[in-house]
């Protein structure tokens, strides 16, 4: 059986496996400004190159792109199977306790460093599946390639460089999410909405700020409003049955107020409290004089708790897919004109007509601009195809448990492919800490990932 010689031989190249994926670690692959031949900057450029002798030394046949992305084949058969994995990395605090984050440390069979879990980890499992199975001498009739990319993390232009000069593959997944298998992520929509507003006189709203990253549930927001006293906005914050936190503070201009709430991702909103809604739906309840019909309007389309669009009548939900859900992002206000920017990720049953007119029509007869553009549609491989049954047979002999296919309200690597689903690296129960401090791989997920990968490869390839 080719199983127990995979197995055996991913368990005898532990070593060398943690040793490699050092090497990629040790390099600060973060976006950086572009240079002649390099695109995404140094470190993703560097990262490419290292990986791509990593990759010759190990005996297939390289290519790459313009440093944006690097292939490797497996053999001159037709290919069947894309694995696609990304090098590059998010930003990094100081925050990091374990290690530093491009200084990879084993402790407790973790190996904490930046892209561990994200997303050189996985690509280290992938090649080492692809090592196990040309090694051992397992019979392919189909060719794969591994391809790595330089720029998932701020807007995947590898991919647009690459698929413009190479067809994609008949199947392809990417090890950059979680087990079993992710199929259908859904559309995505995100617009800006404004409104000029002067600040006038008597008691109103100097200023807003609140939320920085539109795909993120804030956790804090603030203003300053002026004509009313500590005491008063206190009495109707106190009023306001909602899981918002209110500070307030007595300034010279006015009254401060700070709003507490909680964060999540913007695809999942219903798991935090998101603050500019806590925050919008206690100035509309204030006895402002100027702006008031402007802070009513946002806190009805926007109220507390409000996840799935419902005060904005786009509420949907498929069987596949699940519920619309909907996040307030970002919310600012400088005394002349209020900016707003808006997250929603919708099902299947989602469309440009019953989500983005309806929305469009919604602001403009609230007396407010609303940017132009379309959703980003959902992608769905269905459940039921050879590849998603594969992978999830696959997954089904390591980890011992009955594998479905999954949804997302996020987006992976495969977006944009016809044939392509998401597949490990990761399980929901462990928090990696992906894209946080001290981000960690657990060395036995590592392992056992390489082994479903090698497996799958045969499956598919096989």
């Amino acid at each position: 059986m080719y199983k127990e010689k995979l197995d055996a031989y991913i368990d005898a190249h532990k070593e060398d496996m943690l040793e490699d994926l050092k090497t990629l670690v040790r390099i600060n692959s973060q976006k950086g400004e572009t240079q002649p031949g390099k695109p995404f900057g140094e470190g993703p450029a560097k990262v490419l190159d290292t990986a791509e002798a990593m990759l010759k030394r190990y005996g297939f046949q390289t290519t790459n792109y313009d440093h944006y992305v690097v292939t490797a084949d497996y053999s001159d058969q037709e290919k069947k199977l894309d694995i696609l994995a990304h090098l590059d990395v998010v930003p990094v605090t100081k925050n990091w306790k374990e290690t530093e984050p491009f200084e990879p440390v084993i402790k407790e069979g973790k190996i904490y460093g930046r892209g561990t879990a994200d997303d050189k980890g996985p690509a280290i499992a992938a090649l080492y599946a692809m090592r196990a199975v040309k090694e051992c001498g397992v019979p392919l009739k189909h060719s794969l390639r591994l391809i790595l990319g330089s720029d998932e993390e701020c807007g995947s232009k590898d991919l647009e460089y690459y698929y413009a000069r190479e067809k994609e593959a008949p199947m392809t997944f990417t090890p950059d999410a979680d087990f079993p298998v992710i199929n259908l992520e859904k559309g995505r929509l995100q617009k800006g909405f404004t409104q000029k507003l002067d600040s006038g006189r008597g008691a109103s709203v100097l200023h807003i700020q609140a939320g920085t990253k539109v795909n993120v549930v804030p956790d804090t927001a603030k203003a300053l409003v002026r004509g009313l006293i500590k005491e008063e906005v206190q009495k109707i914050a106190d009023q306001r049955k909602n899981h918002i936190m209110y500070i307030l503070e007595e300034t010279e201009e006015g009254v401060a107020i700070t709003a507490k709430g909680l964060a999540a991702h913007a695809s999942t909103p219903e798991l935090g409290h998101n603050a500019i809604c806590g925050l919008v739906g206690l100035l509309a309840d204030l006895p402002l004089e100027t702006g008031k019909e402007t802070w009513e309007a946002i806190a009805e389309m926007f109220p507390d708790d409000d996840f799935y669009g419902e005060a904005l009548k786009i509420a949907m939900e498929d069987e596949i897919s699940g519920k619309l859900t909907m996040n307030l992002g970002i919310l600012n206000y400088d005394g002349t004109e209020v900016k707003g920017v808006f997250d929603s990720r919708i099902p299947v049953c989602g469309s440009d007509e019953n989500v983005t007119r309806v929305l469009d029509q919604t602001f403009t007869a609230k007396g407010f601009g609303i940017e132009e553009g379309n959703m980003i549609a959902p992608h769905y491989v269905p459940a039921d195809s050879e590849l998603v049954q594969k992978l999830l047979a696959s997954y089904e002999v390591y980890s011992g448990v009955k594998g479905e296919a999954q949804s997302t309200g996020g987006g992976t690597y495969v977006h944009d492919l016809e044939r392509g689903v998401a597949f490990g690296c990761m399980v929901p129960e462990v928090d990696n800490h992906m894209h946080g401090d001290d981000e960690f791989m657990t060395i036995d997920m590592l392992l056992m990932s390489a082994k479903i990968f090698a497996d799958a490869i045969v499956r598919i390839c096989g």
